[in-house]
């Protein structure tokens, strides 16, 4: 099973739409087998934000994420990464489509709601980085063999 990294930034968590979140990705058919909700350091939000390090925008992504409280989650099932982005939406929710999280909930660019791996290679960095292996659970629900063939 495929995993991916989702982060319910704090305009998510501050706007009370953390359960909404978990509810579309469980309705959905994937297993969420770690969360934690944490203040975000200075230092991890630099190591999660580096790709962007050399743009305008890094500074304002680093003072948000480490404003207030983030839900940071691993979700697992087949073709996750791509569904789950699909799910979330457009970045910027005034271009995205309604029925997404984005498209749904969200009105500007810099409070966007939610991140969500945008492939298998960076799930497996920011899975690592947000999550130490221990804290990872693996299960499978009862209802699997009605999701999967």
């Amino acid at each position: 099973m495929e995993q991916t990294f989702i982060m319910i930034k704090p305009d998510g968590v501050q706007r009370g739409l953390i359960g909404e979140i978990i509810k579309r990705l469980e309705q959905k058919g994937f297993n969420l087998i770690a969360m934690k909700t944490m203040n975000v350091s200075r230092e991890l939000a630099e190591k999660h934000y580096d790709v962007h390090r050399d743009k305008p925008f890094f500074s304002n992504l680093v003072e948000f994420i480490i404003s207030a409280p983030v839900v940071a989650m691993v979700w697992e099932g087949e073709g996750i990464v791509a569904a789950t982005r699909k799910m979330v939406g457009e970045t910027n929710p005034l271009n995205a489509e309604p029925g997404t999280i984005r498209g749904d909930y969200g009105i500007s660019i810099g409070r966007n709601l939610i991140h969500a791996s945008d492939a298998v290679e960076t799930a497996q960095r920011e899975i690592a980085l947000w999550f130490e292996q221990g804290e990872l659970t693996s299960w499978q629900g009862a209802l699997q063999n009605w999701i999967y063939e």
